[in-house]
């Protein structure tokens, strides 16, 4: 098993047909709209049906505020190494540090030669790219001048500069054990693609990238691994990503935290919108939570720590005092509809009074509450909007600028949208739990199996709730009027969720510290 560490980061690999210009300028701005990190373009300069991928990149960092921008990868042979490195960091500067340069050793010889370049050998374009990559470190330090004596490319005193805005990563698209081996000792990163290095190789070729580090004195953790996916929302979920979000979702986060694969970039195709939608909203949200919840699990459990004193002699008020403090349900209910009968929820085991926690085991459960509150927070402030729309004092500007600070952000500041992200980090929250907290605590405790089904089962009723408040904005679009029918669906929410969120609590936060499943 193997991670990183890396921060996780999602992005796009675009389109790039001259026939349809626009299609990759409106898409990455769609990407940076939906909060992702990057995106990119092939690199085909021989191919004359798309458009040059520089001229591409420089256009979507002008239109865009926030997301990196790279040749997904650059094609050396065409790309003398000198000019690259200048057009690189130029755009770096340009783009305030958002641009990354992927870098390839070429391809498709014939096209190649076709164009004026000349043909070489895998061990031609191998030390090519090594000196390549020599060449664009030496033009962005800060030497007044520098040599490179290669055999294709050289530097004779050429003054570097212009200086990058930050720390240009060169990530490799390569997959041959030789290059993956450079890639250890040169690069930044390693940028391969699912169709070509299936998820099964992975290991094998991080192991030689990591060993070819480590003899060249580097750390492993210092190269980034990234990674180009294609997949269909629309599988059965036997093949990798074939099948719904949480498909996607946990063979992603395995990914992650097992073969240390930190980023991610969806290839996307023109006119792709829903799907990348909801790579964007459904999946990389739930990816994100996952792996952070996987990284903070201890590898083992910590057993709980018995006091020498006889149970008799340890309070309740003592015993409590070592966990996380559950928010209670305070019976208050909004709504005239019932989906559950309360009183046929299952508990678990009584606490065992002679046990107390250490704060590392209380973390476990605090964590949950932490999460919780995020979510009753969230809910309360979308009962606050849906009040001001309903009495006609919302101002869209102030809106705006409070939803721009909260973690459900999106483009487009309607109340509609705004409630439809509130939905999906519900939806996040619960996919994580079903995925990975519930069948842990099953595990770990027979005697939890009937709480953690109920719990599950609840998810389930939630889910028809948050498809009510979508039926209802999508009716108030139509009729203005239907605010009614909104409040009503948001009042049905905010019971079953505040209710399930409290009893999940009082059930889990104690397993969760004697467990650390989390």
């Amino acid at each position: 098993m193997t991670d990183y560490g890396h921060d996780l980061r999602f992005g796009t690999f675009l389109p790039a047909e001259a026939a349809d210009a626009a299609e990759a300028l409106r898409l990455a701005v769609r990407t940076e709209e939906l909060g992702l990190d990057m995106t990119s373009l092939q690199d085909h300069p021989y191919q004359g049906r798309f458009l040059d991928t520089w001229t591409q990149l420089s256009v979507i960092a002008a239109h865009t505020e926030r997301i990196s921008v790279f040749p997904n990868v650059a094609n050396l042979p065409l790309r003398p190494p000198a000019v690259l490195a200048r057009a690189a960091a130029s755009l770096d500067l340009l783009s305030g540090g958002r641009v990354e340069l992927g870098l390839g050793a070429g391809g498709f010889w014939d096209a190649i030669e076709a164009m004026g370049a000349p043909r070489r050998t895998p061990g031609e374009s191998l030390k090519a790219l090594a000196e390549a990559i020599a060449v664009i470190r030496a033009l962005w330090s800060d030497e007044r001048s520098v040599r490179v004596d290669g055999e294709y490319y050289h530097l004779k005193g050429a003054h570097p500069g212009p200086g990058t805005a930050h720390d240009i990563g060169i990530w490799v698209g390569a997959y041959k054990p030789r290059a993956l081996a450079l890639i250890g000792r040169l690069a930044d990163g390693w940028l391969p693609s699912s169709p070509y290095v299936a998820p099964e190789l992975l290991a094998e070729s991080n192991r030689r990238i990591d060993e070819a580090a480590e003899q060249a004195g580097r750390r492993p953790e210092d190269i980034r691994r990234l990674y180009n996916i294609a997949g269909s929302f629309r599988g059965d979920g036997r093949e990798f990503l074939q099948g719904p979000p949480k498909v996607w979702v946990e063979q992603l986060a395995e990914l992650a935290v097992s073969e240390g694969m930190s980023g991610f970039v969806y290839m996307v195709r023109a006119g792709g919108d829903s799907d990348l939608e909801r790579f964007a909203t459904e999946v990389v949200p739930a990816v994100r939570e996952l792996v952070a919840a996987e990284r903070t699990r201890p590898e083992e459990p910590t057993a709980a720590v018995v006091l020498p004193e006889p149970a008799s002699a340890v309070t309740v008020r003592e015993h409590n005092a070592t966990l996380a403090t559950p928010t209670p349900d305070d019976g208050t209910r909004l709504s005239g509809t019932s989906l559950w009968d309360e009183s046929e929820r299952p508990t678990g085991p009584a606490s065992d009074l002679a046990v107390q926690y250490s704060g590392r085991q209380r973390a476990s459960g605090q964590h949950l509450v932490d999460v919780h509150n995020h979510l009753r927070e969230e809910l309360q402030q979308l009962r606050d909007l849906v009040d001001q729309v309903a009495s006609g004092a919302l101002d869209l500007g102030r809106a705006r600028s409070m939803i721009n600070t909260m973690a459900m952000r999106q483009n487009n500041w309607t109340l509609g949208t705004y409630c439809e992200s509130y939905c999906r980090v519900v939806t996040t929250h619960h996919t994580i739990e079903d995925l990975s907290l519930f069948p842990r605590l099953r595990a770990a405790d027979p005697r939890l199996v009937p709480v953690v089904d109920r719990l599950e089962a609840e998810h389930h009723v939630i889910a028809d709730v948050l498809e009510r408040v979508d039926q209802a904005l999508v009716a108030m679009v139509a009729k203005p009027e239907g605010i009614k029918q909104v409040r009503e669906a948001v009042d049905l929410l905010t019971d079953t969720l505040l209710s399930h969120l409290s009893y999940e609590e009082r059930e889990l936060i104690e397993p969760l510290s004697a467990y650390n499943v989390m």
